[in-house]
């Protein structure tokens, strides 16, 4: 899951339990809408991406580059994950709501395509949620 700074989920997917983080972030990626902003043409990609030290991989920040995003990873053994914690408590929130709802907390459903469909109608009950707010 990605998602903006304060915690709305932007982009959403799922994938087997034996799959590395570090192989769905190019598809999480590619799935980011454009944005609209006030000002100016849409914004076809985030700024700056932070991610943990399970992303740190050579490939990944190559293609992060080459798609001129900015990228704050950590890097394994060299930097303590305390310094992107301060980033990281968003994403954990936001999958604490999504936790939230009762259909998400294991999965029922046989095809993929019908958990994807509920995980993308809670990802838009808590847009929704935090624009009523």
């Amino acid at each position: 899951m990605n998602t903006e700074r304060t915690g709305l989920p932007i982009s959403v997917g799922i994938s087997g339990a034996n799959l590395h983080d570090s192989q769905a972030l190019e598809p999480l990626v590619r799935g980011i809408p454009p944005i609209r902003s006030r000002r100016g043409p849409r914004r076809r990609r985030p700024a700056k991406l932070h991610a943990d030290k399970g992303y740190d991989y050579d490939h990944l920040r190559r293609w992060l580059r080459s798609r001129g995003i900015r990228h704050r990873i950590a890097r394994r053994g060299v930097e303590s994950s305390t310094r992107l914690g301060r980033h990281r408590w968003t994403i954990e929130r936001t999958m604490s709501w999504l936790g939230g709802c009762r259909r998400l907390h294991r999965r029922h459903e046989r095809k993929a395509e019908h958990f994807l469909a509920f995980t993308g109608i809670a990802a838009a009950l808590i847009c929704y949620r935090r624009l009523t707010t």
